[in-house]
């Protein structure tokens, strides 16, 4: 197992609605290497896409809480509905270290996706896991926190932004001048 790099605002990736999962194959240590690259990071929840994979698929694991036992992996997943009473919720990103908004989401979240056993699921979910899925999902279509707030709240955060873009913007130069072979 292993720890993989976070992705951080300003890389392209995390712009792109990411594709579908087809190869179930190598999924398994994908899955386990995306976990610990979570817990390494202290998050609750990871996208694909946040280590440079596009594959629409996410993990959550919010095993702290009273809310769940297990820790969840979800696959190709798309929301059908999203209902219940609207509320403010602070809201960090991986991708966006150091960042924090008020982010306003419905309680409660109908999603479908498939499992790693490749088959189709569909349940109702609520409380933090609902936030968690539908913060997920933002990421797997390209979304950050930062769009679901108005443009005073992230003018506040103009100088982060930049400094992250930059950031990702010299990683991204670094690893195409180093591409290579060992002899």
């Amino acid at each position: 197992m292993a720890v993989m790099d976070i992705v951080h605002y300003g890389d392209p990736i995390l712009r792109k609605i990411c594709d579908s999962v087809s190869d179930f194959s190598n999924l398994e240590n994908v899955i386990d290497d995306m976990f610990d690259s979570m817990y390494e990071a202290d998050g609750i929840g990871l996208a694909a896409n946040q280590v440079g994979l596009d594959l629409n698929l996410f993990i959550i694991d919010i095993t702290h809480t009273d809310e769940e036992e297990e820790s969840h992996v979800f696959i190709n997943g798309e929301i059908l509905s999203k209902d219940g009473d609207e509320e403010f919720f602070q809201e960090g990103c991986l991708s966006l270290p150091g960042i924090s908004l008020d982010i306003l989401r419905p309680e409660r979240v109908t999603l479908k996706y498939q499992s790693l056993d490749e088959i189709w699921h569909e349940e109702e979910f609520t409380g933090l896991l609902s936030r968690a899925i539908q913060h997920e999902m933002d990421h797997l279509k390209g979304k950050f926190i930062v769009d679901r707030v108005s443009q005073a709240e992230r003018i506040q955060f103009k100088k982060e932004l930049r400094d992250l873009t930059e950031n990702s913007n010299k990683r991204l130069k670094s690893k195409v001048s180093k591409k290579g072979f060992v002899l």
